[in-house]
């Protein structure tokens, strides 16, 4: 009688794989302060993007401050630029614990069983959030499902087997660090690389958020200063489907919904309207923004001549057709400040078509897809 093999029947070369790994660099030591580095980066990501999404999607119970006018371009730009500095962290943190990956067998217990499929969420999160991430910021979504909804929940599962994973190996990892080897001198300099790509690469994309290196930002998808009127450019008007809609002659600003009077305003009467000039970024959840100089009309101003007053919520709508960000919500803490404009023109000359002509919102501490180009109506709830 012929034996057949066992379906789980492993060869001994596999088996003995975590054997042929020598080197110092695969030992706990190095893991354990590449792990923490990425606790870091991984904790700041989490927090910064639970404000891009909390400024998005408000909770009824929460206003988002329009003040400081730059808090949203520097906790958007920590995310992004923060998140592509964990990538060769990352990397070097799987090529230093992966023949450890590779043991057999793959569980010797339950409760080992139960560590190492923590391990796999883990490993599987990090790299699920940084491929879809490079992805994004790169304007490219080869993926079937909407990326801001996947990267929001799936950044809780990642956080909450990182919360257990470091629980489970903190005392492993205190002991390890806290003992100092005899031969640190190719750890050090491995650590070191790596510190240095990281370093290198938000050398490189920096400048898509701080202006003063903007010619350093090799790496950067958008760059400020690069585009009409100095200003990037996401959605073309072209793109949006909204060229000829916004050049008609006869386009009009309504302001309507809950209000004393509903006021309807041509161009030129929306332009006879005391002006001002605010100096507000323009800040992308994919990372990028750059200041500008817009002059218009206050929106309180505006919303005034409707006979709007107190805590209102106004919806302003783009001439777009369709699209998740046809339209924005702007809290009362927004319309009244002094810096929210409907914008007119862009450092000093009318609205480029690509840039919202003939208005725009444009408001402090706001991501960019909010400040709603190519308005045409104002809706007051």
């Amino acid at each position: 009688m012929v034996r057949r093999p066992a379906l789980l029947t492993v060869p001994e070369t596999v088996k003995a794989l975590p054997e042929r790994f020598t080197s110092r660099l695969h030992d706990e030591r190095v893991a354990a302060w590449l792990g923490m580095a990425l606790g870091v980066g991984f904790l700041t990501a989490f927090a910064t993007g639970l404000v891009s999404h909390f400024m998005q999607h408000p909770p009824g119970w929460a206003q988002w401050p329009s003040r400081p006018v730059n808090l949203y371009r520097v906790t958007q730009g920590v995310h992004v630029i923060g998140g592509l500095a964990t990538v060769p962290l990352l990397l070097a943190k799987l090529w230093t614990v992966y023949p450890r990956l590779l043991r057999w067998p793959p569980a010797r217990s339950a409760a080992h069983g139960v560590r190492r499929l923590l391990v796999f969420v883990l490993v599987g999160g990090a790299l699920f959030q940084l491929v879809t991430g490079v992805l994004n910021i790169s304007y490219w979504y080869p993926f079937p499902f909407f990326f801001t909804t996947a990267h929001y929940w799936t950044s809780y599962i990642l956080v909450g087997a990182l919360l257990i994973h470091v629980a489970n190996e903190w005392p492993k990892v205190r002991r390890t660090v806290m003992t100092r080897p005899q031969d640190a001198v190719e750890r050090r300099a491995f650590l070191f690389t790596v510190a240095a790509a990281s370093g290198a690469v938000v050398l490189t994309t920096v400048g898509e958020a701080f202006s003063p290196l903007a010619r350093l930002a090799v790496l950067a998808p958008r760059r400020p200063g690069v585009g009409s009127q100095g200003l990037p450019v996401n959605k073309s008007a072209a793109g949006a489907g909204v060229a000829g809609a916004a050049r008609d002659p006869g386009w009009r600003l309504t302001v309507t919904g809950r209000v004393e009077r509903e006021v309807t305003l041509s161009l030129a009467q929306l332009r006879a309207l005391p002006s001002h000039r605010v100096r507000l970024p323009i800040t992308c959840v994919e990372g990028w923004s750059a200041g500008a100089s817009w002059d218009g009309v206050r929106l309180r101003d505006v919303l005034r001549l409707a006979g709007v007053t107190g805590d209102a919520r106004v919806r302003v709508e783009s001439l777009e057709r369709g699209g998740l960000y046809r339209t924005s919500q702007v809290s009362p803490e927004h319309w009244h400040d002094p810096l929210t404009l409907l914008a007119l023109d862009l450092n000093g000359e009318p609205l480029d078509l690509d840039h919202g002509y003939p208005c725009r919102l444009i408001a402090p501490d706001r991501p960019g897809v909010m400040q709603t180009k190519w308005v045409h109506r104002l809706v007051v709830a």
